[in-house]
């Protein structure tokens, strides 16, 4: 799963984003990974890693939600269960 979501950009400025990717290891294992920056800008990528599917996909909509608080828009959600 992955969504894309993007805050409005103040007068001059960049538009910030945050990108969440969560997808299943080789190991059977989740992981969520969470970038944001400035676009055109530096990023910063955190990892977390998970055992079930169901806590990484509780983790994933819990990011999302902060983000969706903070004024962030979804933009672009890609994957056959992406949550809404």
């Amino acid at each position: 799963m992955r969504l894309l979501l993007q805050q409005k950009p103040l007068a001059g400025e960049a538009p910030k984003y945050v990108q969440l990717i969560l997808q299943q290891d080789l190991l059977g294992g989740w992981t969520l990974l969470r970038e944001s920056g400035q676009i055109g800008g530096k990023a910063q990528l955190k990892r977390e890693q998970y055992l079930e599917r169901d806590a990484a996909l509780a983790a994933f909509e819990k990011a999302r939600d902060a983000q969706v608080r903070k004024g962030f828009l979804v933009m672009f959600a890609q994957g056959a269960d992406a949550p809404r």
